[in-house]
């Protein structure tokens, strides 16, 4: 990867959606050389996939939080792994090193969401033995 490649990928962090004609004037390069740098971007897997950041606070999810999860047991990996993928609110899920197995970056409305989610999602999952929360105050700096 040369310093174009990373002044594509930084372009694109920025703005997914910037056109192959917009990057090319960046990068100095054609519009044909961008969509081939990106194409193999993409091949090379440095590009898994286009996304789109939401505003969470438009869409009434205000509170950002870190769940930290303890297993009693590594059967129930797979359980918790499979609940943690279907709940909407789990923003990421981290395996860690440590007194946790786990760290979960979650987004609810507020309180109630956030004890909702633990009352009923994380602490119902089979294995689940302890959990401690961290509550964001404001976040400045997020990115993918």
């Amino acid at each position: 990867m040369d310093e174009i490649d990373e002044k594509i990928i930084h372009l694109l962090k920025q703005n997914s959606r910037m056109t192959s004609s917009e990057i090319s004037k960046h990068a100095h390069l054609s519009i044909p050389a961008v969509a081939e740098r990106i194409r193999k971007l993409e091949e090379r897997g440095v590009i898994e996939r286009f996304t789109v950041k939401l505003n969470r606070e438009e869409l009434g999810l205000t509170l950002v939080a870190f769940v930290f999860v303890v297993l009693d047991k590594t059967e129930h990996i797979s359980g918790f792994k499979e609940a943690i993928a279907r709940s909407e609110h789990v923003l990421e899920c981290h395996h860690v090193a440590g007194e946790y197995d786990y760290l979960l970056k979650v987004a609810v409305a507020g309180t109630k969401g956030l004890e909702a989610l633990i009352t009923n999602t994380v602490k119902g999952i089979a294995g689940v033995v302890k959990t401690s929360t961290i509550v964001t105050l404001s976040t400045w700096k997020e990115e993918l």
